[in-house]
């Protein structure tokens, strides 16, 4: 949900003065048994010349252990991750950490520049005319055991995104080609999926519809190629090590300790690796703690770190040069809908929208600089028809009605013969999602008289039970993977894998179904104004907060891209200045 950023020159200065106070004193290179007898003068100087070189050594030792976190005669870096990447299969995976690492080593027929722009990656051009795009692969695009990256790759990766039996959960995503619905319903094979390859370097990609926003789609890891003899090959293995993968991007995952590090290496055969200056970004450590970053990034063991609240506070309070970027995510609860659990009651879901403040939760909880409240699902940076989306259709805001709430969970309370049961909230084990689940453990029984217990879970399993209905309430992020509206309204599609409150809603589907077939802005921007207003009504998900990032970067380090699309922070063409 954070981020994090930069080292100035006092604080530089400072470090070193630290370093020097940790120096060896002068007598440390004399044996104990020798000061004892005094020594001679031809000894003391040889001892002396013994200490000097010993303190040089030492002060290089600290000096090399500060410059861990950039290196600019090998160009490389060291950073760190909040969490393990779960899976680095491109067709199965839906987390930012296990997308940052796979955007940095493989990449799709077009990416995203410094600006946000799409841009070729294989691809060398394209068309997009009505129901057909038309992609024209570089001859210069490989894999990195060499052998060329053709159209057929493409073909082999998208079919079995849309293919049920692989159990992608971006399935969703394909629903624009043609035959991708049937195929997900099982009427027909994943051969039918509108996609083909009339030679090694032309992609055809038929749609249903025509479509203004799929070019985007085609950055995102679903649709990235996928070889396909090396994928049979691996079998269930594919994307568990770094040799259960290929890699045709701008650099090669080539060491993965689980749970404590990983290395990305330049990857020679990448089409544009001259441009690649950074031969290697040390995954150094993998802590959740805001703190621990923090402390890494001031001892000049990593080049950027994410900052929490009170990390904020601290680098600000030493003099740290703080930036601040506005990640484009949203935070929100998520209700589960299933039967059988207290929150499938709209009264309990509508008690609790009814006690939160998301005004209060940005300024008392998260603290941190970027986030600002959010009171629709689709968060205020989407362009709408014309304008931003929130600017045309602005979102109803529920008033804060803690009587009206205590009412509602009165009644269900009277229906369940004067008992509700606890109330599971799910989240990882960090410590804003600590600080957060407390801050809602106490309003739900403070206003509410619910009781609620936290389950916190690593990332892996919180993911697990997330995707399960393992849980109450659960606390949520969701970041775009393409620039149209489309990417936060299909989540709570009935039959989105990714809908993990298990929302269902004819209403729902059928304004849906306008938003992402028709090519008129108005008419989609009014269905979606619809999709905005059955959220608020049926609260099958509360929005919170849309994200923001505090973080410090090293000074030396250069070119990297915050954005709100594609990988983030991207170092792919970044450097160490000397």
């Amino acid at each position: 949900m954070f981020a994090s950023r930069a080292m100035n020159s006092e604080a530089g200065s400072d470090m070193l003065g630290r370093a020097m106070s940790r120096g060896t004193r002068i007598d440390r290179g004399v044996p104990k048994d020798e000061k004892r007898r005094c020594p001679s003068v031809g000894t003391m100087a040889r001892y002396r010349r013994a200490a000097l070189v010993c303190t040089l050594c030492s002060c290089f030792l600290v000096a090399s252990a500060l410059a861990d976190g950039v290196d600019a005669v090998g160009q490389s870096i060291t950073i760190a991750l909040t969490q393990e990447p779960p899976n680095l299969d491109a067709t199965r995976s839906t987390d930012l950490v296990s997308f940052f690492i796979i955007s940095h080593v493989n990449e799709g027929l077009l990416r995203y520049d410094r600006r946000g722009r799409l841009v070729p990656g294989v691809a060398a051009s394209w068309q997009n005319k009505g129901r057909r795009m038309t992609f024209h692969l570089k001859e210069t695009a490989r894999w990195s055991d060499g052998l060329p990256v053709v159209a057929s790759d493409f073909v082999y990766g998208l079919r079995l995104v849309a293919n049920p039996a692989h159990g992608s959960p971006y399935i969703a995503i394909m629903q624009p080609l043609r035959n991708a619905a049937k195929i997900r319903q099982g009427q027909l094979p994943p051969t039918a999926l509108g996609v083909t390859a009339p030679d090694n370097r032309t992609v055809v990609i038929d749609l249903e519809e025509p479509c203004g926003y799929c070019p985007s789609l085609m950055s995102h890891g679903a649709f990235f190629p996928v070889n396909e003899a090396f994928h049979r090959g691996q079998g269930e293995r594919y994307g568990a090590e770094p040799e259960h993968l290929l890699y045709n991007g701008p650099f090669e995952l080539t060491r993965w300790t689980h749970g404590a590090s990983l290395t990305l290496q330049k990857n020679a055969d990448y089409w544009d690796a001259g441009a690649i200056r950074l031969r290697e970004i040390n995954i150094g450590y993998i802590t959740e703690d805001n703190r621990t970053r923090l402390n890494l990034f001031q001892d000049g063991r990593i080049a950027l770190a994410r900052l929490g609240a009170e990390t904020v506070r601290e680098a600000v309070a030493q003099k740290l040069k703080v930036r601040t970027f506005r990640s484009g995510g949203l935070a929100y609860l998520t209700f589960n809908l299933r039967p059988g659990h207290p929150t499938a009651d709209a009264r309990l879901r509508k008690a609790v929208q009814m006690v939160f403040d998301p005004e209060e939760f940005v300024n008392r909880v998260i603290g941190i600089p970027g986030y600002v409240p959010a009171y629709s699902f689709f968060p205020a940076w989407i362009n709408g028809a014309s304008g931003k989306f929130q600017d045309e259709h602005p979102p109803a805001r529920i008033p804060r009605d803690v009587g009206a709430a205590r009412a509602l969970v009165a009644a269900v309370r009277a229906e369940a013969g004067g008992n509700v049961p606890e109330l599971t909230l799910i989240t990882t084990t960090s410590v804003t999602g600590n600080r957060i689940a407390e801050y809602l453990q106490g309003i739900i029984k403070r206003h509410l008289g619910l009781e609620v217990k936290v389950d916190q879970q690593i990332f892996k399993q919180y993911l697990a039970k997330a995707r399960g209905g393992e849980f109450d309430i659960a606390l949520s992020s969701w970041y775009p993977d393409f620039d149209d509206i489309v990417t936060y309204a299909d989540l709570l599609g009935s039959t989105n894998p990714n809908n993990r409150s298990r929302y269902e809603s004819r209403p729902y589907d059928q304004a849906l179904e306008v938003v992402v077939t028709s090519i008129d802005p108005t008419s989609r921007m009014r269905a979606a104004a619809e999709l905005q207003a059955l959220l608020i009504r049926d609260v099958p998900v509360l929005p919170m907060a849309e994200t923001g990032s505090a973080y410090v970067q090293h000074r030396r380090l250069r070119g990297v891209v915050r954005r709100v699309m594609g990988a983030d922070p991207d170092y792919t063409y970044a450097w160490v200045v000397p």
